[in-house]
């Protein structure tokens, strides 16, 4: 999705959720020089270290996502996909051994798992927002591998690809990084929110508040933009049962 497209949802977005657009630029700003002085990657060369495969697995922190973790091993050959989980996702994959090739995180899910992954190799795409300042500052030099996204207006090292919530913003990181098959795990789109979603709850399921449910009708709304405008096909496993 071109930035010009992306800023009509972005504006909208803001204005729901009252978001500041000018702590998004902040953060975005942050993320750029701190990745000035570490290193990061390009698209390019991200595009080049996932060339194996142009099919991808997007993995959600919905309830499903254990059970759909499990069909997957059962039926698929996961060495012929691209395994690219939403943040607190990731830990339901290394629960399982199982190490992506790329996660997309905003720095919210269970962060020694995110590390772990990317200590065995994972690729790391952070994501700065407003909310997330501090842990851009103090959080980035224990990774390597690193893409940086803004939902802003892209500045220097960083790409903006379109996506609102973590996990609606990996299935238009795996548009750029040219999928043209996505399978969906974990992506329930429904009321009930996880551990592995917000990893500070005390049980491993709860409802969704009412925030989160919004969010949630944003990330399906902009899925099925990619499914009407992009060459690729998008299938979730939710739907298959």
């Amino acid at each position: 999705m071109e930035f010009g497209l992306w800023e009509k949802y972005y504006k909208e977005i803001l204005d729901d959720f009252g978001f500041s657009r000018s702590g998004d630029e902040e953060s975005a700003k942050l993320l750029d020089e701190i990745l000035s002085v570490e290193g990061c990657l390009t698209l390019e060369e991200l595009r080049e270290l996932v060339s194996f495969s142009d099919k991808f697995i997007v993995f959600g922190a919905g309830p499903s996502i254990k059970e759909h973790i499990q069909l997957l091993k059962d039926e698929y050959d996961l060495k012929d996909y691209v395994l690219l989980p939403a943040d607190g996702a990731t830990t339901a994959l290394i629960e399982e051994r199982i190490i992506p090739d790329v996660i997309a995180t905003d720095l919210d899910g269970n962060l020694d798992d995110i590390v772990l992954a990317n200590l065995k190799g994972a690729n790391v795409v952070i994501h700065a927002h407003a909310d997330n300042i501090n842990k851009i500052a103090t959080l980035i030099p224990f990774f390597t591998n690193i893409l940086g996204t803004t939902q802003s207006q892209p500045i220097g090292n960083l790409y903006n690809f379109g996506g609102f919530t973590d996990g609606d913003r990996a299935v238009f990181l795996a548009v750029a990084l040219g999928a043209s098959e996505i399978t969906l795990a974990g992506m329930d789109f429904g009321n009930i929110v996880t551990q592995y979603s917000r990893p500070n709850l005390t049980t491993k399921t709860a409802q969704a508040d009412d925030f989160k449910k919004k969010k949630l009708r944003y990330a399906e709304m902009l899925i099925d933009w990619i499914k009407e405008n992009e060459p690729v096909e998008i299938i979730n496993l939710i739907n298959n049962k």
